[in-house]
C-alpha cells in the first residue's frame, strides 16, 4: 500500500468512514503493534496499548494534515508517543502509606467548630424569633428537604402561600443574623 492509499484512507476515516478505517488497521496494526511492543517490551501491554491507539486514531484522523510527511510517520508517532505514556505512567512513584500523614484532613478544626457552633445558635436563636408555623415551615424547606407543597399540605395553607411565607422568613432571618 502507498503512502497515498494510507492518506486517503486517514482521510475517510476523518469523515467516520469505518470500512476505511478496518482497512487502515489491517495495513498498519503489524508495524504499530512493532512500534508499542518495542517500547513496552510486554506483548499483552503492547496489544492493549495497540487498540488504544487506534481509538486516537479515529478520533483524532481529522487533525491529520495532509503534507510531504508520511502518513505512517503520523501513525508512528501516535503510536510511539502512546507507549511512552503508558511507561511513564508505569514508573509514577507509588505514596509510601507514611505519605498519609501529610495530608490534610478534611474536617473543621476546632476554631471552625467553634464559630459555627456560635453560628448554628444565632440561626436557631432567629429562628425562635419567628411564628412557631413559619419556623417550622423554614425547618422542613431548608433543613429537612421538604418541598414547598408537602408544607403547604401540612400546614393547610395555599401552595403561593407557602411560598410567601418562606421568602418573608427568610428575610426575617436575614435580618436577625445582620443584628
Amino acid at each position: 500500500m502507498t503512502p497515498q492509499d494510507i492518506t486517503k484512507l486517514i482521510v475517510r476515516v476523518s469523515m467516520k468512514d469505518r470500512g476505511a478505517f478496518d482497512l487502515l488497521y489491517r495495513q498498519t496494526s503489524a508495524k504499530l503493534f512493532g512500534v508499542c511492543l518495542r517500547v513496552l517490551n510486554d506483548r499483552a501491554e503492547a496489544e492493549e496499548a495497540l487498540q488504544e491507539v487506534f481509538v486516537k486514531v479515529w478520533t483524532k484522523a481529522d487533525r491529520f494534515a495532509v503534507s510531504e510527511l508520511s502518513p505512517i510517520s503520523w501513525l508512528v508517532a501516535i503510536a510511539r508517543n502512546h507507549a511512552i505514556d503508558r511507561v511513564r505512567a508505569r514508573r509514577q512513584p507509588v505514596a509510601h502509606i507514611d505519605a498519609a500523614l501529610d495530608v490534610a484532613d478534611p474536617a473543621p478544626g476546632p476554631e471552625a467548630l467553634a464559630v459555627a457552633g456560635s453560628e448554628n445558635e444565632r440561626i436557631y436563636n432567629c429562628l425562635d424569633e419567628l411564628e412557631q408555623d413559619r419556623a417550622a415551615a423554614v425547618r422542613g424547606a431548608y433543613l429537612k428537604g421538604e418541598s414547598y407543597a408537602e408544607l403547604a399540605e401540612r400546614h393547610s395553607v395555599p401552595l403561593n402561600t407557602m411560598r410567601t411565607w418562606l421568602r418573608r422568613s427568610l428575610m426575617k432571618l436575614k435580618e436577625c443574623l445582620e443584628r
